[in-house]
């Protein structure tokens, strides 16, 4: 018999079961992901080592390690780690919700809804010097409402009698198209110099974090993220179908609704931050799901890191293998995850 332990957390409201198996690999996940943030703070022109980037994060470094750490390296590792945890996340819950391998963000359109919702953001709240004329905190709300209209949209449409969630899939395929076309008209309408950013942006780079935009992130995600641990039994009764989520009392598409809301705003923190970061919502779950099982318990927090070492990593590579030039951390998502998707299309052909 699989020995399990029991969380109660507030007033016993929620529940979550974790196996002891998922309680390792989670440790063993945190261990790394915090082993990784320690390594990649060290890298760079000037290589400082793990035990001295510890140090200097708890204040006994050298003066000029804090600058290279604390204000040009941290932030963007931390903007990483939050947009791989978001995107993970959200993919986690898309997948269990439509119980469809292939749904993800950006496959079924949504990080393209808040990719235009930041074009549109920049383009329309810059200045002549191509300075932002609003604060920098708006940008995930205009990221997050441009999410949730496209979100929206593609359940109306994809209502009948109910949302189908494998209409939902396609229509939110053909949504991705169309958030890509409009994405590039906006690049082609906009300053040049808007333009380059843009492609950086929509390939999806951390370049360029700063504190500002970890401290808007992180506010966002951690509440985001607390409300995804309270929906837990939603999720699991939702992950069971829509006859025995009626049938255990479950209001199915008012939950189905809340959870794609949900999801979308996960999705819009995480791209406004750092751009269009392709698959990493398709691979952390299914990765996850083989580790510890599609108990939501388990599954999203090992999603969560598996999502924020993939972005990480692919930060790393991208800005030491090809220094002086750095190449944006979506290329290498884009790069693992491409494949994967077409050997998932090739596993599921007869389902």
């Amino acid at each position: 018999m699989k020995q399990i332990r029991t969380f109660r957390f507030g007033s016993g409201k929620v529940m979550t079961a974790a196996e002891k198996k998922a309680l390792f690999v989670f440790l063993i996940l945190l261990i790394l992901t915090a082993a990784t943030l320690l390594i990649s703070a060290g890298l760079g022109q000037r290589f400082i080592s793990p035990w001295q980037v510890a140090k200097t994060l708890f204040g006994a470094g050298t003066t000029l390690d804090e600058m290279i750490v604390q204000s040009f390296r941290m932030p963007r590792i931390l903007v990483a780690l939050v947009a791989g945890i978001c995107l993970a996340v959200a993919g986690a819950i898309l997948q269990g919700l439509v119980r469809n391998p292939l749904a993800s963000p950006d496959i079924i359109g949504i990080t393209g809804g808040a990719a235009v919702a930041v074009m549109l953001f920049l383009l329309l709240f810059s200045d002549s010097n191509d300075s932002l004329t609003v604060s920098l905190s708006w940008l995930p709300v205009a990221a997050f409402i441009g999410a949730a209209l496209v979100g929206l949209i593609i359940y109306v449409l994809a209502y009948k009698n109910g949302a189908s969630t494998f209409r939902l899939v396609l229509i939110g395929i053909g949504f991705s198209m169309c958030a890509q076309a409009m994405t590039t008209l906006l690049m082609i309408k906009g300053p040049i110099y808007r333009a380059s950013q843009a492609n950086v942006y929509i390939t999806g780079s951390v370049y360029g974090s700063n504190w500002q935009h970890v401290k808007v992130a992180a506010a966002f995600s951690i509440v985001l993220l607390v409300i995804c641990f309270v929906s837990l039994k939603n999720m699991n009764i939702q992950g069971l179908g829509e006859d025995v989520a009626a049938g255990a009392g479950s209001s199915v598409q008012r939950n189905r609704f809340f959870l794609l809301l949900l999801s979308t705003a996960l999705t819009g923190c995480a791209v406004s931050v750092a751009g269009t970061l392709g698959f990493v919502g398709l691979m952390a779950p299914h990765i996850a799901r083989r580790l510890v099982g599609s108990s939501f318990g388990a599954l999203l927090p090992v999603s969560a890191l598996i999502g924020g070492l993939l972005v990480l990593l692919a930060d790393i590579v991208g800005r030491t293998f090809f220094s002086p030039v750095e190449v944006p951390a979506g290329v290498f998502t884009a790069a693992i995850g491409a494949p994967y998707f077409i050997y998932l299309l090739y596993k599921t052909r007869n389902n």
